[in-house]
């Protein structure tokens, strides 16, 4: 067995199972911090606070495809009609703490090429949700939208949060797998939760906990790891093989 599927085996024979929750327990009721606009770089790709001026061009030539218009479906925003339209929208969510914008730089390119941000942050509770997730059609299914994820998770955990969500759309299937494949454990659905573009949204919910986070940070290590892609750049091992049984 390899070294890092021996790491993930023993992290994990040590997971409490969710079952076993803390209702009623003390705990320490400390506040986390909350996050910052910093820079997180990781192997594929980099975390920037979001700019309109650093960013504006760049991501407005991917997200002003027309290709791209079914990739805003699930989102309460866009597709966008100008580029001034766009970057007016940028200005306005570069400000905002709650959420907190970031643009995702493809290291191989160079280029913005996706925006996300950590958003509901309750520093009191803890708890922090991953969001406002859009990835252009050069982010989508590559090694830099799925380090993009690990980036803010492992900065939520770092920071001292104890609860990470992931909520989304019930009829976004590529959301929800991406949630499975990520590690996250699916908690319900919210019927009737809001409205979306005129219509009714049903929110599933999803979260990981710190006690959990370990296992799943060894998951992603190993895939993120070089030798789990070949010459080419295609994965040896599937991030879901790796994340199927922590979930």
């Amino acid at each position: 067995m390899p070294e890092d599927d021996k790491e993930i085996q023993m992290i994990d024979s040590e997971l409490p199972a969710r079952a076993r929750n803390l209702s009623g327990d003390i705990v320490d009721t400390s506040p986390a911090p909350e996050p910052e606009r910093v820079v997180h770089t990781g192997r594929f790709v980099t975390l920037e606070p979001l700019d309109a001026d650093r960013h504006g061009d760049e991501l407005w030539e991917v997200a002003g495809d027309p290709a791209a218009d079914d990739s805003w479906t699930y989102l309460g925003y866009g597709p966008w009609n100008s580029k001034e339209e766009y970057i007016s929208w940028i200005r306005t969510q570069q400000e905002s703490i709650d959420p907190l914008f970031f643009a995702f730089r493809d290291n191989a390119s160079g280029r913005a090429v996706g925006t996300g941000t950590l958003m509901r942050i309750t520093p009191e509770a803890r708890c922090i949700e991953v969001g406002h997730l859009w990835f252009s059609l050069k982010l989508q299914r590559t090694p830099a939208a799925t380090e993009a994820i690990y980036l803010l998770i492992n900065h939520s955990f770092d920071l001292g949060y104890r609860r990470m969500e992931w909520k989304c759309n019930a009829l976004n299937e590529p959301s929800r797998r991406a949630a499975r494949r990520f590690g996250f454990t699916f908690e319900g659905i919210f019927y009737q939760h809001m409205f979306a573009k005129g219509r009714n949204r049903d929110t599933a919910w999803y979260s990981i906990l710190d006690c959990e986070w370990p296992a799943i940070d060894a998951a992603f290590r190993v895939w993120l790891a070089p030798e789990n892609f070949d010459e080419d750049g295609v994965q040896r091992r599937a991030l879901i093989d790796l994340t199927a049984s922590l979930a």
